[in-house]
């Protein structure tokens, strides 16, 4: 009888997905997969006590109303005005929102997603390039980096801009190692899809990906300059896009474009969020219709106007309004350590000309001025205790990495790593030192990205030459030891935070040094054992004081910020006490009014956590302020209710002289309320005929008056030559005002307001023909 063997097919064997390749090392993917639970935990960490970016979360709120408003990043549910940004890194959280509900942790969680698809794409680019163990380290490097970790817990544009820019680094890497044009071309989209999360910035980038690409492509330069120019025209396709779309739409078939004055989307992105960061060098953006440049103001999040904060004697009441006199708190909202209100103080970067009285807190506290101003920013402590813990081991990386690679071939693939890197960390590094940063933590995502890869390639490059022993041998204990010695500089500015954290950071490095110097090639019987405990010590000693920064965020006292600051940013030298992350927002927690972190004040909140801020009423009795478990307050649900029955056919429920006014009733049930001024309350939509014409037209019946003008304040004041100041004027003298005991409320005849001695906002009604 014939037997029949059977064998098995052949090929490619599933492997389970905790084992590691045959290339790599056994601990290789089970130490991948610590690094992605660690950075998902860390991320994740107190997602359900979220709370809300506040002006960002209201165009969230109204992109899931519509898909118009989806589309155009509408800030009001009614499509009148859009965001002052690009809307790409808005639609994962409105997708979100709109499969798990409108929640502060839904539009948290695609951060969060991002963050862990960022440390994926790291690890490969880093392994293809220096090897498992290269890759292991950026990643723990990365995710001990504090704004790293702050930054994918915040709803903002970065997290989606670093991992575009990460998959075309990506992209390019394999293009440029096989010459070939797809994956170059989607390089250019993928920085097209970063332009529409952050604008000009996403080019920043370009010169690191072109330098690799032109000097490292196995093709001739012909081809090469043929792949770069398709790809160049790709990625202005897809950068363009949104910007094309909507200057192709009639005006009166889309929202308005906020930070303009001519209503131009190339304005709002190329003169308010680019030219005027740079205003301190000169550069204008008035020719651009940039509404800050051309109004006197300092250019949308980080323009040259800057702030003291919080006032000294501002009140503590929850939601007080400007006429309290209320302070923001320290770095509140997207303005970044801004008193409002009295006591408050501005003045011009560059000069010591102060415009009011005020403290001078902003020094202290690492606000909006201090060390987060001038050339040398990016080593103050504000910004190095979040970001540039590793700056001396990066630069000794790039510098030994390009040096001892001269003479290869041009194709060689350790050389272009440490190209895309170094170009890549100079090219944001020079940017955001001349350019406005203005309390914004979680811009420097994009610098701890380079920092990290560096870490890892350079400590493998120079651990290979320690091996080798000669001159080469000295570079590694030299790179340990000035790391090591910036990094106990840096936690010996914060004395009260961790005091025994400096100390023990010069003792680690010191014995790592000790120990590699000792161990070098040739020197002793066991030198291979002591230099794996010297390099074990160096990576302790390089390693330990961003993660005693990253782990605050299980410590409530500290945990992050809306700003991406995790654990303490700022040193009180008044006082030896350092300021928290989360204290220096001072924002409230969503729900019941509670303070999140040290320090907070109970203020108003610009951009961040409660909806009251400028144009909030006061206290409990009020209209500012938030409800509980995130609802309207009585009071402003009175207003709502009897608006929402008196609105028969109009268009919005009622009009308000503020974005900040709008918030509450957005956020909390969607409402159709038309906000003056756009965010800066300079914006000249509508203007005084425009809302003429809503009222003569019965799309605006109602308007609810007092409070702040959005943050006009910030952009050289609130005066009566803006469109909003104006319609101000016209509605007091045309309209009729509401006594508040037609809704609930309480009314004094003496001042025409509602809701207590603590509030300082009327609701009026108009009538077509006045």
């Amino acid at each position: 009888m014939a037997t029949t063997v059977l064998t098995p097919p052949t090929g490619a064997v599933r492997r389970a997905p905790w084992r590691s390749p045959a290339d790599q090392p056994a601990y290789a993917r089970p130490a991948l997969l610590v690094v992605i639970v660690l950075a998902a935990v860390l991320y994740a960490w107190g997602i359900d006590h979220s709370q809300y970016h506040t002006f960002y979360a209201n165009a969230v709120r109204s992109m899931t109303e519509s898909w118009k408003a989806f589309f155009y990043g509408s800030f009001d549910p009614g499509n009148s005005i859009t965001l002052d940004k690009l809307p790409g890194f808005l639609w994962p959280q409105a997708l979100s929102a709109r499969i798990f509900g409108f929640h502060p942790w839904a539009l948290v969680l695609p951060q969060v997603l991002e963050g862990v698809a960022s440390m994926l794409v790291l690890h490969r680019l880093v392994r293809r390039w220096a090897g498992v163990n290269a890759a292991l380290i950026a990643c723990t490097a990365f995710l001990l980096t504090p704004v790293a970790v702050g930054l994918f817990r915040t709803a903002v544009e970065d997290p989606a801009f670093t991992l575009c820019l990460l998959l075309a680094a990506e992209a390019t890497q394999r293009a440029a190692r096989d010459g070939r044009l797809g994956p170059l071309v989607l390089a250019g989209v993928w920085v097209g899809l970063g332009f529409q999360a952050k604008m000009l910035e996403a080019w920043a980038v370009l010169p690191a990906l072109t330098l690799v690409y032109f000097l490292s492509a196995p093709i001739t330069l012909r081809r090469r300059l043929a792949h770069l120019g398709v790809s160049a025209v790709v990625m202005t396709a897809v950068s363009a896009s949104w910007m094309l779309a909507v200057t192709l739409t009639p005006a009166k078939d889309r929202p308005y474009v906020d930070g303009t004055t001519n209503n131009s989307a190339f304005s709002m992105v190329v003169g308010y969020n680019f030219l005027n960061r740079f205003s301190s060098l000169g550069i204008s953006a008035a020719s651009t219709g940039s509404v800050s440049a051309t109004q006197g103001g300092g250019g949308g999040r980080g323009g040259p106007w800057q702030g003291a904060g919080p006032a000294q004697g501002a009140g503590p009441a929850q939601g007080a309004g400007l006429g309290q006199g209320a302070g923001l708190g320290q770095g509140a909202g997207r303005t970044g350590g801004t008193g409002v209100g009295g006591g408050a103080q501005y003045r011009r970067t560059g000069t010591r000309d102060a415009l009011g009285a005020g403290t001078n807190a902003v020094h202290r506290t690492g606000g909006r001025g201090g060390d987060e101003n001038g050339w040398s920013k990016m080593f103050g402590t504000s910004l190095a205790s979040q970001t540039g813990w590793l700056y001396p081991i990066a630069a000794a990386a790039v510098v030994c990495g390009l040096l001892w690679c001269r003479g290869r071939p041009r194709t060689d693939r350790t050389r272009a790593g440490f190209l895309l890197w170094g170009t890549w960390l100079t090219t944001y590094f020079l940017v955001f030192s001349a350019g406005s940063v203005a309390g914004h933590t979680y811009y420097m995502g994009v610098i701890a990205v380079p920092l990290a890869a560096l870490t890892g390639g350079g400590v493998a490059l120079m651990w290979r030459a320690y091996r080798a022993g000669g001159r080469r041998a000295w570079a590694l204990p030299g790179a340990v030891a000035a790391t090591a010695a910036w990094s106990a500089y840096l936690a010996g500015q914060f004395p009260s935070f961790l005091p025994w954290l400096a100390p023990a950071v010069g003792v680690l490095g010191l014995g790592a040094v000790v120990l590699l110097v000792w161990a070098r090639p040739g020197r002793t019987p066991s030198g291979g054992r002591l230099a794996l405990a010297g390099l074990a010590a160096s990576l302790t000693a390089v390693l330990l004081a961003p993660s005693a920064w990253a782990v605050q965020v299980f410590n409530p006292s500290y945990s992050s910020s809306g700003m991406g600051a995790v654990g303490p940013s700022a040193t009180n030298r008044g006082h030896g006490s350092v300021i928290s992350a989360a204290g220096r927002t001072g924002r409230l927690a969503w729900g019941g009014g509670a303070t999140r972190g040290t320090g907070a004040t109970r203020g108003g909140m610009g951009r961040f956590g409660g909806v009251s801020g400028f144009g909030g009423f006061g206290g409990g009795g009020g209209f500012g302020g938030i409800g509980v478990e995130g609802g309207l307050t009585a009071a402003q649900r009175e207003v709502l209710d009897y608006t929402t029955a008196h609105q028969g056919s109009a268009a919005y429920v009622f009009a308000t002289t503020s974005w900040n006014g709008a918030s509450p009733y957005i956020l909390a049930t969607g409402a159709h309320v038309l906000p003056l001024g756009g965010f800066s309350g300079r914006v000249p939509f509508p203007t005084e005929a425009q809302f003429r014409e809503l009222v003569d037209t019965g799309k605006v019946r109602y308007v609810l008056l007092g409070g702040g003008r959005g943050t006009g304040a910030l952009f050289g004041g609130g005066g009566g030559t803006t469109a909003t100041a104006r319609i101000t004027d016209w509605v007091r003298s045309a309209c009729t005002p509401v006594p508040a005991s037609a809704y609930g409320g309480t009314y004094s005849a003496a001042s025409g307001t509602a809701g207590g001695a603590a509030a300082a906002q009327t609701l009026y009604r108009c009538t077509p023909g006045h």
